[in-house]
Formats: structure tokens, C-alpha cells, sequence
């Protein structure tokens, strides 16, 4: 062969290779990607509040801050922004990405015209940590994940458990999406109670600083969202409930079958929070707010739900917006996400229950919005915002 035909036909086989290389990453790219077209913003950023300073053996640290990611889309279609709270071990991660590489529902939201802030709690992942100011942390076991979120079908520790259907990956230890799951856990503050407090004033600072908004919390940021919505029901538009910290005052052991529950510590002796909420009558101590539990469950697949004593004292604050509490079907909140909806129904709230099982989605565990149908779930929550705050 001459050189100038070895020359040309390397050329074909270089052509050749880088054919098939973008064919490939065409082929296995996330379909989310070759889908959707690309977001078009006016603003993409970040930026910081409710900082300050504390001073620790004669120095000056900065504590409480927390991180807010801002996306606005050029076509804002929506007055209200939606400000996005993860739950516990997490990060704001969970709302800017799947752990396959799908779009996440922070960029679904922007599609449909919200503005959308993303938070990471003080004292997690970007918002810092100074153990002066926040006292012990908590760290994560890797295989926490498994059994909760990723693979609990195999483990069956809750009743609803076996119906776990849609988690993108094999839910195997070392598979990818696996490991970018339980790679995204981050360290936090030990003390639940602490942390209340704290998210709810540097939520009241954010909410402050970009006026009134929609707020989103899931899982430990529920009790978080209550007492925000409580002190500032005019700047909280609407509250999406994303299966919230709970049940009521006790938390929930989940130990297999027979019996699968066994009852915890109390958590939130303020009914939904740990933090002082404006009740009517009004009260100075959590000790006043009398409970009684079920005697009975309202199914044998369901925990015996706590409720105040009846009178029940009121909520007026969290009567003035919309609420919705939305539930998987096979996650560890399908025991006894109800108890929640009931115990705000005493209090005159009037929240929106949706189970996603009654609606015909079927399958997903508690971290829904990481999941493979992830926008479909989405797509029922900007439907209730539609008809819940009309433009």
C-alpha cells in the first residue's frame, strides 16, 4: 500500500471511530436530554442569606448562612417563585438532577415558567458548617440509602415497600445511580430540633428578600415549612407538602413483619414541628397541646395516627394558603402521611391530599423527584398549582 493510501485510509478509520463514538454517547445519553430543548434564562446563580457572625475563642466565623440556587427563565410566566427545601441527609441536589442524568424538577418548574430557588439547609453541603455554631454532626451510613430509597423491595421493612418500582437503576450497591445517590448524602447538624429553628429564620430571610413565593418542602423539611408558613402566612403563597416530616408528635420505627411499626421519640411536640406555632386557642408550652392516638389504625397497613384532644386548638396561619401533602405509594411516608393531612384538617387547615397510587402513578419510593418518572409527578404538582393560584 503507498503511504498516501495509508494516509487517507487512516482517515477513514479516524472518521470511522468518531462516527461511532458520537453515536454512542447519542445512543446512551439520558433521553431527557434528546427531548428537551435547551432552557433559555434570564438569570442562572447563586447567592447567600441570613449570615452572620459568631465569634469563637476571640475569633469571627460566619454561621447560619444558607446557599440559595436562583433560575429564572427568560418567559416568567408565574408571579410566584417556587423555592425548593430537600429533606434530611440531602442537598439541594436533589432538585437540579437524577442520579441517571435526567433533568431534575428545578429545570422542569423553569420550563413552565416559575422562577425557582433551590436551598441547601444551613449547616449542609454548600451553606457550611461551624460545629461552634451547630454542635455535633450527624454522618450517613452508605448502605442507609438502600433499604429507604433505593432497593427497599428487597428489605420489605414497611408494608408498601414490595411495590418500589421505579428507581433508574438496579438498586445493586455498586450500580451507578446508586452510588450517585448515596455519593450526594451529606453530613448535618444531629440535633432535629436545631435544625427547625434554624431553616425556618434563614427560610424567613430568603422569603424576605425575594418576596411572597411557593413553598416546596420534602421529607425532614416539612416541619420547617410549617413554622415558616406560620410566621409569615403573606409571603407564603402556597405550601407544597412533599411527603412531610411526620406523623404528628412521635416518629415512626418501621420493623418488619408482623407488626412493622413501632413507635419513636418525640419529634415534634408541637404537633408538626418542633417549633412554637400561633395556635387558637393560643399556647406558652408544647405541654399544653393535648394528644390522643387511635385505638385502632385505619388499615392494618397503616400506623395509629396521634391527633389533639378534643377541643382541638386551631392553626389560623395555615389556614390562609393553599396546601398540598402529596404521597408514593411505596414509600415509608405511605403509613402514615394521613395522619399529617388528618391532624391539619383538625386545625381547620383544608390541605389537598393527593396519593399518586389513586391518580394511577404507581411504584415510586420516597425520593419520587430522583426517579424515572420523575416528570410525571411534576406535572401533577404544576397541575394543582394551576388550579390552586389561578394567574
Amino acid at each position: 500500500m503507498k503511504p498516501s493510501e495509508i494516509i487517507a485510509y487512516a482517515g477513514i478509520v479516524a472518521g470511522l471511530i468518531i462516527a461511532a463514538t458520537v453515536a454512542i454517547a447519542f445512543l446512551t445519553r439520558p433521553a431527557q436530554a434528546a427531548d428537551e430543548a435547551p432552557l433559555v434564562l434570564a438569570r442562572d446563580g447563586f447567592f447567600y442569606v441570613n449570615a452572620r457572625t459568631t465569634k469563637v475563642d476571640g475569633k469571627d466565623y460566619v454561621s447560619h448562612q444558607m446557599y440559595v440556587e436562583v433560575r429564572i427563565p427568560a418567559k416568567q410566566t408565574h408571579p410566584y417563585p417556587i423555592v425548593m427545601v430537600h429533606g434530611g441527609t440531602m442537598s439541594g441536589t436533589n432538585y437540579i438532577g437524577t442520579p441517571d442524568g435526567r433533568e431534575g424538577w428545578a429545570q422542569y418548574f423553569v420550563r413552565q415558567g416559575y422562577a425557582v430557588y433551590v436551598v441547601d439547609q444551613p449547616g449542609r453541603a454548600r451553606s457550611g458548617y461551624l460545629a461552634a455554631a451547630y454542635g455535633p454532626m450527624h454522618n450517613v451510613e452508605r448502605g442507609n440509602a438502600l433499604p429507604r430509597f433505593v432497593a427497599q423491595e428487597k428489605f420489605k421493612r414497611w408494608p408498601q415497600a414490595a411495590l418500589h418500582t421505579q428507581w433508574p437503576g438496579t438498586g445493586e450497591p455498586d450500580d451507578p445511580a446508586t452510588v450517585q445517590l448515596v455519593a450526594s448524602q451529606m453530613p448535618a447538624i444531629a440535633d432535629f430540633a436545631s435544625q427547625q429553628f434554624l431553616n425556618r429564620d434563614a427560610l424567613l430571610a430568603l422569603l424576605e428578600k425575594i418576596g411572597p413565593a411557593i413553598l416546596l418542602t420534602h421529607s425532614q423539611a416539612g416541619a420547617f415549612g410549617w413554622p415558616v408558613a406560620d410566621a409569615r402566612p403573606d409571603l407564603v403563597k402556597a405550601i407544597l407538602a412533599i411527603e412531610p416530616n411526620g406523623p404528628p408528635f412521635y416518629q415512626v420505627e418501621f420493623i418488619g413483619p408482623p407488626d412493622w411499626f413501632k413507635q419513636g421519640n418525640l419529634a415534634l411536640p408541637y404537633g408538626i414541628t418542633a417549633v412554637p406555632l400561633s395556635y387558637a386557642p393560643p399556647i406558652k408550652d408544647a405541654s399544653e397541646l393535648k394528644m390522643v392516638q387511635q385505638e385502632k389504625a385505619d388499615a392494618p397497613d397503616l400506623v395509629r395516627c396521634y391527633a389533639q384532644a378534643e377541643p382541638a386548638r386551631q392553626l389560623p396561619n395555615l389556614q390562609k394558603m393553599p396546601i398540598l401533602v402529596l404521597t408514593a405509594e411505596a414509600s415509608y411516608h405511605a403509613p402514615y402521611d394521613h395522619c399529617t393531612v388528618s391532624y391539619l384538617s383538625q386545625a381547620g387547615v383544608k390541605p389537598t391530599y393527593i396519593r399518586l397510587a389513586d391518580i394511577g402513578i404507581r411504584g415510586n419510593s420516597h425520593v419520587m423527584m430522583l426517579e424515572k418518572n420523575n416528570k410525571e409527578i411534576a406535572a401533577v404538582i404544576a397541575k394543582w398549582l394551576d388550579e390552586a393560584l389561578p394567574d
